[in-house]
């Protein structure tokens, strides 16, 4: 293939941090109007590519050339000026502002005298749209609007300044299937518009199903490129982690006992209705459905974030008054890992070692007034081996650690609170596939300790491979219940979308 056929290319390239190497000799080529895809485990340095890519890092060393051009990138306007955009998790929007607004944020038309040209703005913004087969009202304040939607408008917004390259960091992490088909089918779109595409994602069948290229990286390096049709699943992961993991989902045969969680007719007005299910002790019980179901919502009721209006919670056989909140919760043994780790679940500028110990303070203080430091530095030392917690110290700030770690010192946090009860909300989202099989791990052993586990995941193959019983949700609903044993993916999609309410209602 000749180096006109690449769009970009990265030359060996390196980049160390104080302490760290986080580049060696990375060599990345991408085709031009292809989807490129960039895999690998946290840490692997692909965040740290694109940062260079982007102009928000400068190389140490290497070479990046763009239309066979060498190039130098030294900040983001230089990338922006080459034609290179990234949309990020975390979006870029002004919410007060409309849609038009922000799609030509900074370079809005103008008439005479620097007045904004708001018909030739609207003009400009709905060509673009409909370029993408969307229609999204122009006028419509983003802070209103869905969040695939505010990502179809990031996506716009770069196609505004020209952007021929469009690096996509982990896009579906806030997507459901719905709106994942959509932002495939801009995608495709943009691709037969000659648009270049780099797709990062932990989520590998997304990868099998968009791109047409895959480069593998581990440790600052380049693993290799591959065609993606030349890989399977299997030997994509075993090139990410560097050993073979086997099956992604651990095998476990619990004994399973009395309910520990009961749910009894619980209702929230405009949210959740005749809720009616239990968890066992030894149970991992999934909850599945749609985005918007109310899965996340059931949580937060369950757990006292939010009030409900009618129903029983029974806890261990005991029943939580309903206007009690989180503190009775967790004084009662019910712990929840929440959809945002990090808005929610953690305090960022904490330590690992505060993280972990804040839920049950009683446990390392003396005469409950002052902190023993050295049984909270032993428990969490025992807790950090225990859950095999990647950190350079317990005093370590949490925001500092890769998603999955994160995820570890929440789960660590419960179980300091010797939660009997634990709600996790998308467990392993944004988390590598290495992570995500020392996680599945993590809670079958929390289960085979006796713990009951309320799973609630948008991935349909971590739901089959975890739960013993699963819940579907639809519109605040549950309507239907299915055995693990017997449970498929059109199962519980046709109860998710409330098209097949009853031949599966409750097949356990």
């Amino acid at each position: 293939m000749s180096n006109k056929d690449y769009i970009l290319e990265m030359k060996g390239i390196y980049k160390a941090f104080p302490g760290v190497q986080a580049l060696t000799d990375v060599n990345l080529s991408v085709e031009r109007g292809k989807v490129h895809a960039i895999c690998g485990e946290n840490g692997a340095g692909k965040s740290t590519l694109i940062k260079i890519l982007s102009g928000a890092y400068q190389k140490d060393q290497g070479d990046i050339y763009i239309d066979g051009k060498l190039v130098k990138i030294n900040e983001p306007k230089d990338a922006m000026d080459l034609g290179i955009a990234v949309i990020y998790q975390e979006f870029t929007l002004v919410p007060h502002l409309s849609v038009a607004e922000n799609i030509y944020l900074g370079k809005a038309p103008s008439k005479i005298h620097g007045i904004m040209d708001w018909g030739e703005l609207k003009k400009r913004a709905k060509k673009l749209l409909d370029s993408l087969n969307v229609s999204i009202p122009l006028n419509c304040p983003v802070k209103k609007l869905s969040v695939a939607q505010q990502q179809i408008i990031e996506i716009t917004k770069a196609l505004a300044s020209n952007a021929r390259i469009l690096i996509m960091d982990e896009p579906s992490a806030v997507l459901g299937d719905k709106d994942l088909e959509q932002l495939f089918k801009i995608i495709r779109r943009l691709i037969e518009q000659e648009t270049t595409i780099i797709y990062i994602s932990h989520r590998l069948n997304e990868v099998f199903e968009i791109s047409n290229t895959i480069t593998v990286m581990k440790d600052g390096k380049c693993v290799g490129t591959y065609p993606t049709k030349s890989l399977n699943a299997h030997e994509l992961v075993k090139l990410m982690v560097g050993r073979d993991i086997g099956d992604i989902y651990p095998k476990r045969n619990v004994k399973i006992g009395e309910p520990l969680l009961e749910i009894n007719n619980l209702n929230q007005k405009g949210r959740l209705s005749n809720i009616n299910l239990n968890v066992k002790r030894g149970e991992i019980v999934g909850l599945a459905g749609l985005v918007g179901a109310g899965r996340t919502e059931l949580a937060r009721a369950i757990f006292g974030a939010d009030p409900i209006d009618a129903g029983e919670i029974k806890v261990n056989g005991k029943v939580i008054r309903k206007e009690k909140g989180i503190s009775s919760r967790i004084n009662i043994g019910v712990g929840l890992l929440p959809e945002d780790r990090k808005a929610q679940g953690l305090i960022l500028k904490m330590t690992v070692r505060e993280n972990i110990t804040i839920s049950n303070l009683k446990t390392i203080s003396k005469s409950r007034k002052f902190i023993d430091l050295n049984r909270e530095k032993n428990l969490v030392y025992n807790f950090v081996n225990k859950l095999r917690i990647k950190t350079p110290s317990i005093n370590t700030k949490v925001k500092s650690l890769s998603g999955g770690n994160q995820q570890k010192v929440v789960l660590a946090k419960w179980l300091n609170a010797n939660s009997d009860v634990l709600i996790v909300d998308e467990p392993t989202r944004g988390v590598d596939v290495g992570a995500k099989r020392e996680i599945y791990e993590l809670l079958n052993e929390m289960a085979a300790s006796g713990k009951a586990i309320l799973m609630i995941s948008s991935e349909l193959p971590e739901i089959l491979g975890m739960c013993d019983r699963i819940y579907v949700m639809h519109e605040g609903k549950i309507t239907g219940e299915i055995s693990g044993k017997v449970a498929t993916e059109e199962k519980i999609m046709a109860l998710a979308t409330g098209t097949d309410v009853w031949s599966h209602q409750n097949e356990v």
